[in-house]
């Protein structure tokens, strides 16, 4: 008899948690980086999932790294139109849409992790969002990534450095000036850029300090170019929530995904400008050759960058020549 009655208990117990955790709304956030392996977009991700759990306020963040299950260049889409619910992402992944996004990854347009994190709190950073939530997005998170240069050819500095190049660049605004310095250009996000270089079907490429570690492209390269005192690169990454999701939330599930957004966001800004020094020694210690930009390097590519990326930006985009002022204007 006791033993049944302990055979019930049991039961009963695992029943109402079996019903506790089916009470959860689940959230599913995917990104395209590698998970478990110290890349921190996947860290601040898993940060938040924590957060939310211990939160105890019937919602479950599940995350997919690694394009487990959107690729890349699906994730905006399906954010959108609420068939995912949560992502972080290089937001100039969907310029194809929304062209003003291209001015999160405009050459010289940020100038250090300080620069970034002041154009959190500006008109520029209104401007943009003012897109995404329009778009059926919202932020939860500000993210800025530095980056460089590595090529299996040379060297990456000046202008004429890149020239019968075959590169990738992450975004329309540093195709266009590549492109104008001579280089040929290949599109494809940075989860891909790894085969591509395997396959000789690129010679160099530009993205992310992190994204430089996370897909090992030291196995791939001859020299690195890193962010230095002159970074070109700079790139926005927010971890953002479907519209349609949040909506269907309630109060207190938003206000711990808020909270959870803010503790994962300082946690990046305190590791951020490490990254690009772990870049530099992980680099190193592969024997690969580590340079940096001149400033006289930088402005040439910058005054490149004016004519083409910049102005193409201001007379293509609507609002386009506002949003790179708005920016500028932040000292």
């Amino acid at each position: 008899m006791q033993r049944s009655m302990m055979i019930t208990a049991a039961a009963l117990s695992l029943a109402m948690a079996a019903s506790h955790a089916s009470a959860n709304t689940v959230l599913r956030a995917s990104h395209q980086f590698p998970g478990g392996q110290g890349d921190i977009r996947d860290e601040m991700i898993q940060m938040m999932a924590r957060h939310v759990e211990e939160a105890d306020v019937g919602l479950e963040m599940q995350v997919y790294p690694g394009q487990s299950l959107f690729k890349a260049g699906e994730q905006w889409g399906a954010l959108v139109r609420g068939r995912l619910d949560m992502t972080l992402l290089p937001l100039d992944y969907a310029s194809g849409r929304h062209p003003e996004f291209s001015a999160t990854l405009m050459p010289g347009l940020v100038r250090n992790h300080e620069h970034a994190a002041r154009l959190n709190d500006s008109e520029y950073m209104d401007m943009i969002k003012e897109v995404i939530m329009d778009s059926g997005a919202r932020v939860l998170a500000d993210t800025w990534l530095a980056g460089g240069f590595a090529s299996s050819e040379q060297c990456i500095t000046s202008p004429d450095t890149v020239s019968g190049q075959n590169i990738r660049a992450a975004g329309p605004a540093f195709e266009q000036m590549l492109q104008a310095a001579g280089a040929s250009i290949a599109s494809m996000p940075s989860s891909e850029v790894y085969t591509a270089m395997q396959t000789g079907v690129l010679d160099a490429a530009n993205t992310s300090s992190m994204s430089f570690i996370s897909f090992r492209l030291y196995e791939q390269v001859e020299c690195l170019t890193e962010p230095g005192d002159f970074a070109l690169w700079f790139m926005y990454e927010p971890a953002m929530i479907s519209e349609q999701v949040w909506q269907g939330l309630t109060e207190e599930q938003q206000t711990t995904l808020l909270e959870a957004g803010e503790a994962a966001e300082a946690y990046f800004a305190e590791e951020a400008a490490a990254i690009d020094q772990k870049m530099v020694e992980t680099y190193e210690q592969n024997g690969i050759e580590v340079v940096r930009m001149s400033e006289d390097d930088y402005n040439a590519w910058l005054e490149i960058a004016r004519e083409t990326s910049y102005k193409n930006f201001a007379d293509s985009v609507p609002n386009g020549q506002a949003i790179i002022d708005a920016a500028l204007a932040v000292e």
